[in-house]
């Protein structure tokens, strides 16, 4: 699954380095790709807000990132959800 890393200070310096670090967030993103659209469309699970579309994944990568760093400027988010991973199902 991809990971979306969000920075919320800037980069950082021989001064602020550990706080950088320690201020660094990973959320998990689904992906998936719309059949209609040809474009991949991602959204993180539990974060409401949290979700882009772009013609690559890369862009796409960079999408979520800039929308979970605007939705964090109003503060830590309240989940309603947690990422736990995802499941083969088999019918016969």
């Amino acid at each position: 699954m991809p990971l979306v890393t969000v920075n919320r200070q800037p980069p950082f310096t021989k001064t602020n380095k550990t706080s950088w670090m320690t201020k660094m967030k990973k959320y998990m993103a689904v992906i998936e790709k719309c059949p209609e659209t040809n474009f991949y469309v991602g959204y993180i699970p539990g974060f409401p807000g949290a979700h882009a579309q772009a013609d690559t994944l890369d862009e796409l990568n960079r999408n979520l990132k800039e929308v979970v760093e605007m939705l964090l400027e109003d503060g830590d988010p309240k989940l309603s959800g947690e990422f736990i991973g995802t499941q083969l199902v088999e019918v016969a």
